[in-house]
């Protein structure tokens, strides 16, 4: 249902056309493993040459986003000091922000410099309260009674996570969109390719999860693959640097291992379970292959990321690295998953945050130099993602113990060369606590005006999604606003 439809519907239409699009929603997820079909499609229609890439940064936990984009002046300002309390930061304090035809006023935590510099010089723009919704909630009484179907399990962490991860919130999860996104692209763009599509420094996780026999999520470490133990480095101690088996111990034993695997058997599990560890290790060595080019290149990745020694940082130049020897990959399209945890601040929040916003931003700084080195910033594109914001009123009175509890709509960033910066689009919160978008009581839990499906279907499009096949990877996006036209305000990529 579209936003501009709401008031010509009553509850009885409501519930029907809700109930109708149920159906057709589950015939559709659960028919969803035919995407690849489709690829001829997109094939017909889409640009096949150039290298694209898309870095989905997760913020486990629930990022307090009130205090990364934090009102400067005006009545926002005048709310935030009223129910902000001890978490408020002073004005004095923000790294400020300077957006386009936007005269409210905005700055950032006082340990996001980078990201205001990003901001500032046009890399960077903010998409702000967005959220999990499974229908959009037009009014703060319509929440409270019940009028729109809600998203299960709002504030709980698994829950919500999963729900961002595959932008169906109102069915059980079976595939993440980034999955389903890879799924859709991959013979298109990747026939060629050396290894998955889909690549995470962060685990196995629910956002790259594809259809049954679809493109199979990779994870690596921040170091690059994991090889198995026992042969040295990069299996320096069994090979040599022309690929051949030293003729020592360790080289006899790899070798043995390598033709056992290369053994069929009439078990089919057998089978499966060598076919995957031969996967596993052609992907490493290409994997290798990368990381030694990109630190063979000219650009010293190491020395941009020196100023981000941190967990997040060492993904991203992880990433960074890979994005520089992707000839090595062999893809023209590529899906990155990382992720930064300790979110869940209930208490200690103001100096564990503080931290949190040094890593992230001195990360994402690093990042997009290294993009800017590379040449490669306008094939790149950066957001993030979270499983919630946090209440807007603390949860206490004591500066060094108080924290925040768990929200719902919060801002989030895209970053790189196709990003529209230097803005905040979407519908800032007004900051009213037991009123506006408040959710009930006197916490401060924002109705999200940008459903994640919105905000995520911006980034599909410019990753090679027509419109034609926008329904397959977001099923609910119909129900709102379009947000590639004017009211919904999510511009936030160049398309051209």
């Amino acid at each position: 249902m579209r936003q501009r439809d709401k008031d010509h519907l009553d509850r009885r239409n409501f519930l029907r056309q809700s109930a109708c699009a149920s159906l057709g929603l589950s015939g559709l997820v659960h028919g969803i493993s035919n995407l690849r079909l489709m690829t001829a499609a997109m094939a017909q229609g889409g640009n096949q040459s150039g290298y694209k890439a898309i870095v989905n940064l997760f913020q486990f936990g629930g990022n307090d986003s009130n205090n990364l984009l934090i009102p400067s002046n005006g009545q926002l300002r005048t709310d935030y000091d009223a129910k902000r309390g001890v978490l408020g930061i002073p004005v004095a304090n923000l790294e400020t922000l300077n957006p386009l035809n936007d005269a409210r006023g905005f700055g950032l935590h006082p340990e996001c410099a980078g990201i205001a510099n990003l901001f500032n010089s046009g890399k960077l723009a903010f998409i702000s309260n967005v959220g999990t919704l499974s229908y959009p909630v037009p009014t703060r009484n319509d929440y409270l009674n019940n009028t729109v179907p809600l998203p299960p399990q709002l504030f709980s962490h698994s829950d919500q996570q999963t729900q961002w991860q595959s932008s169906v919130p109102d069915k059980a999860f079976t595939t993440g969109w980034g999955g389903r996104l890879a799924d859709l692209l991959n013979s298109s763009y990747n026939g060629s390719g050396n290894v998955s599509m889909s690549i995470s420094l962060s685990g196995i996780n629910s956002f790259q999860t594809g259809t049954g026999g679809g493109v199979v999520q990779y994870a690596v470490t921040s170091a690059g693959a994991k090889s198995l133990s026992g042969y040295g480095t990069n299996y320096s101690a069994a090979k040599n640097e022309d690929g051949t088996y030293k003729t020592n111990y360790s080289g006899r034993r790899l070798k043995a291992f390598d033709d056992v695997m290369n053994y069929t058997h009439n078990n089919l599990l057998e089978n499966a379970y060598n076919e995957v560890m031969r996967r596993s290790r052609e992907a490493e060595e290409i994997i290798g292959g990368a990381v030694i080019a990109a630190d063979g290149g000219s650009v010293d990745l190491d020395a941009i990321f020196e100023d981000a020694d941190n967990r997040l940082g060492d993904q991203l130049k992880m990433i960074a690295k890979l994005i520089a020897g992707r000839s090595e990959l062999g893809n023209d399209r590529q899906v990155f998953f990382c992720s930064q945890g300790g979110y869940d601040t209930h208490q200690d929040q103001v100096g564990s945050h503080s931290d949190l916003m040094n890593e992230f931003s001195t990360a994402l700084s690093a990042f997009q130099t290294a993009m800017d080195a590379l040449g490669v910033a306008d094939d790149v594109l950066t957001f993030s993602s979270s499983d919630f914001t946090r209440t807007f009123t603390p949860n206490g009175t004591n500066v060094n113990t108080a924290g925040s509890d768990h929200g719902w709509g919060g801002h989030m960033l895209a970053m790189g060369g196709p990003v529209n910066g230097q803005k905040i689009y979407g519908t800032f919160p007004d900051l009213k606590v037991n009123a506006g978008v408040d959710t009930n009581g006197n916490r401060g839990r924002w109705i999200p005006s940008t459903a994640v499906d919105q905000y995520y279907s911006v980034i599909a499009k410019w990753f090679g999604v027509d419109s034609n096949s926008m329904e397959a990877i977001f099923p609910n996006l119909g129900r709102f606003d379009d947000p590639f036209g004017g009211s919904a305000n999510l511009d936030f990529v160049n398309f051209t």
